[in-house]
C-alpha cells in the first residue's frame, strides 16, 4: 500500500513535487477539525504549518501515523510528548528562516537609522520635509550584537560589510570563536555603554526574559538605536518607551512583542520607532525552504532512513531499549551543567558507566550536548544540530564508557573545563520500576545529592551557617514561589555548602540574583528540566 502523506496547510509546489512521486499526497484544511480527524485515520504522515493543531486527540485518531512535520521552526502546535509516547517522529525546519530573520533585523536597523518609515508616511501624506528626517550613517559605528547564535552570526557578518565595529555579548560563545568572526566579546554592561546600534538575537528563557530593562537602558550610550527581531519580552517594552521619551534611545526597530498579535503598544506613539508584525520568517524563500526541508524529512522517515531534523529521536527507532531510559537523563544533566557552570565549557566529557555500555550509547553524548545548548541558543536544538552548535562555539564533547558503576546500576556523569580554569561536574542515574522511570541527580560539583531530576531546579553555593535555609524560604515565599523539595549538601560543617531546591514556578533573573546576594552565595543558578 502506498503511504499517505496528508498536507494540512499550504505547501510550496516544489515540496509537493518531492512527495508526489513516491506517496499518495492528500490535502485537507487543517483548521476544519472534523475533516482533519477523518483524514488522519489513513495518514502515514501529516505536514502542518502553524494553524493546524496536532494534539493528543489528533495523534490518537491516526493509527498509521509515523511522522508529524511542521514546516517552520516552532512546535507550539504539535504535542511532542504525545507523539513520542506513540512512537511518532516529529520533524521541523530549524534553519529555514535564519537568513530571513537576520535580514529583517538589518532592515529594521537601516530603517531606524534613516527614518525610512516616517519619511515614507509623511511624503504619502503630501509632506516634503527632508530636514525633519535627517538620519545617521552606519559606517564607522559600533554595533552591539546580543547573542551570537546562528542568526546573530549572520547578522554580524552582514553588518561587517557596512564598515562597522562589532562587539557582542554571549556567555556561551568562546572568545576564539568570536574572534574568527571579527567580533569582540564583552560583558552586557560594556556593550550597552559602547554601542551606537544594538540588535538582540537571543532565545526566550527565564534568564533572558526582560534582559534589557530599566537598569540596562540607563547604561546605554546616548543616541543608541535598538533592534529586536528575535523574541518578544527580551526588551522591557515600557522601559524602552520611557527611554525613547527622555531621549536616551534615539530610535528602535521592533518585530516581536510580549503579546502577539498586538495592535496597541506604548511604542507605537513614537515616530522614531519602526514596528512590524513579526515578519522575521515571512519571506517566500523561508516558506519554500521550510516546505522543502520537511518534505525531504517526511520522505526519509517513511523510507526508514535517518532523519536529520527529528526533534524526538526516541521515535526514530535508533535507540536501544536498554539505553532509552538514560536519554532524557543525559539531556537534563546537560541543562544542569550549563546552569551550574554559568557559561559554556571549553570541553565536556560524557561518562557512561554500568551494564548499559554493552550497548551503543553514542546517542547519550548527543543527548547531553543537546541539553548543554538547549537554553542558550536561539534556534531549536536537535540531536543532529547539537554537535554543530558545539563546534561553532569551540566546545569539544567526548564520550567515555566503563562497565563498572559504583553504587548505581548505571550512571551518567558530565565533566567539563571552563575557560576560566574552573571545572564542573554533574551526575545522575535512572531507576526503572515497571513502566515508571525515576531520574535522579546524584552529584553536583562533588556534592552528593539524592534529588529528582525534574521540574525547575535552583542551585546556591555558599558558606555553611545557620539561618540560610530559612532566609531562602522567606525570599521565595514572599515572591510567591513554592518550594517542592530541598536538599543541602556539604563536605564539612561550616565549609562550603550546596543548596538545591525544586520549585513549582519559574524564577526570574532578578529574584535569583537577589536571593543569592541575600545569603552571600557566589551566584544562583536555574535549570528548567520540564518537558523532556
Amino acid at each position: 500500500m502506498t503511504p499517505v502523506v496528508l498536507v494540512a496547510e499550504e505547501l510550496a509546489p516544489a515540496a509537493l513535487d518531492v512527495l508526489a512521486t513516491e506517496f499518495d499526497v492528500r490535502q485537507v484544511d487543517g483548521t476544519d477539525r472534523p475533516a482533519l480527524l477523518a483524514e488522519l485515520a489513513t495518514a502515514d504522515a501529516v505536514i502542518v504549518r502553524s494553524a493546524t493543531q496536532i494534539d493528543a486527540e489528533a495523534i490518537a485518531a491516526a493509527p498509521r501515523l509515523k511522522v508529524v512535520a511542521r514546516a517552520g521552526v516552532g512546535l507550539d502546535n504539535v504535542d511532542v510528548p504525545a507523539a513520542t509516547a506513540r512512537g511518532v517522529m516529529v520533524v521541523n525546519a530549524p534553519t529555514s528562516n535564519i537568513v530571513s530573520a537576520a535580514e529583517q533585523a538589518i532592515a529594521l536597523l537601516l530603517a531606524v537609522a534613516r527614518h525610512t518609515a516616517g519619511a515614507s508616511a509623511a511624503l504619502k501624506n503630501g509632506e516634503w520635509k527632508r530636514s525633519r528626517y535627517t538620519g545617521v550613517e552606519v559606517q564607522g559605528k559600533t554595533v552591539g550584537v546580543v547573542g551570537l547564535g546562528r542568526i546573530g552570526v549572520l547578522f554580524a557578518q552582514r553588518m561587517a560589510a557596512f564598515g562597522t565595529r562589532l562587539i557582542a555579548y554571549d556567555p556561551y560563545v568562546q572568545p576564539a570563536r568570536a574572534a574568527q568572526l571579527g567580533v569582540r566579546l564583552v560583558g552586557l554592561d560594556e556593550l550597552l555603554r559602547e554601542s551606537d546600534f544594538i540588535s538582540v538575537h537571543l532565545p526566550k528563557t527565564p534568564e533572558t526574559l526582560g534582559l534589557i530593562g530599566e537598569r540596562e537602558l540607563d547604561l546605554v550610550k546616548p543616541g543608541v538605536r535598538i533592534v529586536n527581531a528575535a523574541r518578544g519580552g527580551l526588551i522591557d517594552e515600557q522601559a524602552l518607551a520611557n527611554a525613547l521619551a527622555d531621549g536616551r534611545v534615539a530610535g528602535a526597530g521592533i518585530d516581536v512583542f510580549v503579546k502577539e498579535p498586538i495592535t496597541s503598544s506604548p511604542l507605537f506613539a513614537f515616530d522614531n520607532v519602526v514596528v512590524t508584525p513579526h515578519l522575521g520568517a515571512s519571506t517566500a524563500e523561508a516558506q519554500d525552504k521550510a516546505g522543502l526541508s520537511v518534505a525531504r524529512s517526511v520522505r526519509l522517515a517513511l523510507q526508514g532512513e535517518f532523519v536529520p531534523d527529528a526533534v524526538n529521536v526516541q521515535a526514530g527507532g535508533v535507540v536501544g531499549e536498554e539505553v532509552r531510559p538514560l536519554l532524557a537523563l543525559a539531556e537534563k544533566l546537560g541543562k544542569v551543567f550549563t546552569a551550574v557552570a554559568g557559561g559554556v565549557a571549553a570541553s565536556v566529557t560524557v561518562e557512561v558507566r554500568g551494564e548499559v555500555v554493552a550497548h551503543d550509547v553514542t546517542v547519550l553524548k548527543l543527548a547531553a550536548t543537546k541539553g548543554l545548548f538547549a537554553s542558550v541558543v536561539e534556534e531549536q536544538v536537535t540531536y543532529v544540530n547539537a554537535p554543530q552548535l558545539a563546534a561553532d562555539r569551540g566546545v569539544e564533547v567526548d564520550l567515555v564508557t566503563d562497565d563498572e558503576a559504583i553504587d548505581h546500576h548505571n550512571l551518567v556523569t558530565l565533566r567539563g573545563a571552563l575557560p576560566d580554569g574552573r571545572t564542573v561536574s554533574v551526575a545522575g542515574t535512572v531507576t526503572v520500576t515497571g513502566a515508571r522511570e525515576i531520574r535522579r541527580l546524584t552529584e553536583v560539583d562533588g556534592f552528593d545529592l539524592e534529588l529528582g531530576a525534574e521540574g525547575i531546579l535552583l542551585f546556591f553555593r555558599y558558606s555553611d551557617r545557620p539561618g540560610v535555609v530559612g532566609a531562602i524560604g522567606s525570599i521565595l515565599g514572599e515572591a510567591g514561589v513554592n518550594i517542592a523539595a530541598m536538599q543541602v549538601a556539604r563536605r564539612e560543617a561550616g565549609g562550603e555548602a550546596l543548596m538545591t531546591l525544586t520549585v513549582d514556578s519559574s524564577v526570574d533573573a532578578e529574584l535569583l540574583s537577589s536571593a543569592a546576594a541575600a545569603i552571600g552565595a557566589s551566584r544562583g543558578s536555574l535549570a528548567d528540566l520540564r518537558g523532556e
